[in-house]
């Protein structure tokens, strides 16, 4: 099967979308996303696996199980976290006020925040701004969901995937949100935000499970600054109006399951290159230890290193920083054996450094906006990777003075 990705929006039959500005924001940007369905159509969603749960997150994953959902919507500039019993009636109060609007039950209205933890939602708001925000619904809208779910970023992140099912064609359209506060860990069971529409056919619990297994395979194997917020959420909704054949066993086709997976890795390796201040998107690539969980261990404590990110922010091929980190990662290995890679320049070979000509080349390849590095361990069978940035001033600026 063959799956393209485009890094740009498209109308998905039996799905509408809307942004506006409902006061939330000091800036007066857009603050409110809302996307419609044309009638009840199958959901699923994973969420933030902090202990520390967000409003919306905890009404979001009660709704979600049911399997079934007429509408997501989500506000930027307020998290709606750690508000207590006060947070979720203002939830439960904004997805009443647009069930009503659009003819639904309070149930088939999924809410998502991000923003300042600590604040509490201001439902008013959003209650005034249901009407006109319902009003701007269209199936060409999409562009300005994705504008209104933002805060530090630098521009919206889309991406849309085409793909057929015994001929008849169908797409995934993702949308999302995170610049900062990016670690995500999400399961079944600044912040990350992320919702996907088809109109391929799915059921709801199918969904819930493919988007487990598409999350680890890319948000939760990317990083910013090693944060897990308390509002991560990963939500699909699939109209079925494409009419293609459903998965196998009451699981999602395999073709909708790929195209769901090239999309949020787009928006994944979106989310690390727009990391708040960050000039540098690297793949650390790591192989030859014993499993694939030890590797990505391997990976993961490289990528949340402030050593190693403030090296890549100087591009400084300082590779006993890796070294370094990968020793320290739990996971064993013998030094000695170890070769490191900046792109397709070797700098260690067999545990020591290669030469400063190598550094050299090496620097410059870091220069580069997008480049990887690779550490082979051994040779075992594990092998893993990690979307990480650098980590410099701008990063301090943004988050030094994000809640003034």
């Amino acid at each position: 099967m063959t799956i393209s990705i485009r890094s740009s929006t498209v109308s998905v039959a039996g799905f509408r979308f809307a942004g506006s500005r409902a006061g939330i924001k000091k800036s007066g940007a857009p603050d409110l996303a809302l996307a419609v369905s044309d009638g009840a159509v199958a959901a699923g969603g994973v969420f933030t696996t902090n202990l520390v749960q967000a409003a919306p997150v905890i009404v979001a994953a009660e709704r979600v199980r049911k399997g079934i959902a007429r509408a997501v919507i989500a506000n930027s500039g307020c998290a709606n976290a750690c508000t207590g019993e006060e947070g979720l009636e203002a939830t439960r109060a904004t997805t009443a006020a647009l069930a009503r609007a659009i003819g639904a039950a309070d149930a088939e209205v999924l809410p998502a925040s991000t923003g300042v933890i600590g604040a509490l939602l201001p439902a008013r708001k959003i209650v005034d701004a249901v009407p006109a925000l319902v009003a701007e619904l269209s199936a060409d809208g999409a562009d300005r969901f994705a504008e209104a779910i933002l805060t530090t970023d630098r521009g919206p992140k889309v991406a849309h995937a085409r793909g057929q099912i015994d001929g008849r064609s169908f797409v995934v359209l993702g949308m999302a949100k995170g610049a900062g506060m990016i670690h995500p860990s999400m399961a079944p069971h600044a912040t990350m935000l992320s919702f996907l529409f088809t109109d391929a056919v799915a059921g709801g619990a199918a969904l819930t499970r493919a988007l487990g297994r598409v999350a680890d395979a890319t948000f939760n194997q990317a990083s910013v600054d090693g944060d897990t917020s308390t509002n991560d959420t990963l939500i699909a909704l699939a109209s079925g109006r494409a009419a293609t054949a459903p998965g196998a066993k009451g699981e999602l086709h395999g073709a909708v399951e790929e195209a769901c997976l090239g999309v949020c890795e787009e928006l994944a390796r979106k989310m690390v290159a727009d990391g708040e201040g960050a000039e540098h998107m690297v793949e650390v690539r790591v192989s030859g230890v014993a499993t694939d969980e030890g590797a990505r261990q391997i990976a993961r404590t490289i990528a949340t290193s402030p050593l190693v990110k403030t090296a890549l922010f100087g591009k400084d091929p300082n590779w006993g920083r890796l070294l370094s980190a990968a020793g320290r990662a739990g996971v064993p290995f013998d030094p000695s054996c170890a070769r490191i890679s900046i792109g397709d320049v070797a700098i260690v070979d067999k545990g020591r450094a290669v030469g400063e000509a190598r550094e050299v080349e090496a620097r410059a390849i870091m220069a580069s906006p997008s480049y990887g590095i690779d550490l082979v361990l051994g040779d075992g069978p594990g092998r893993a990777r990690y979307l990480m940035c650098d980590l410099g001033m701008g990063y301090v600026r943004c988050n030094a003075g994000y809640r003034s």
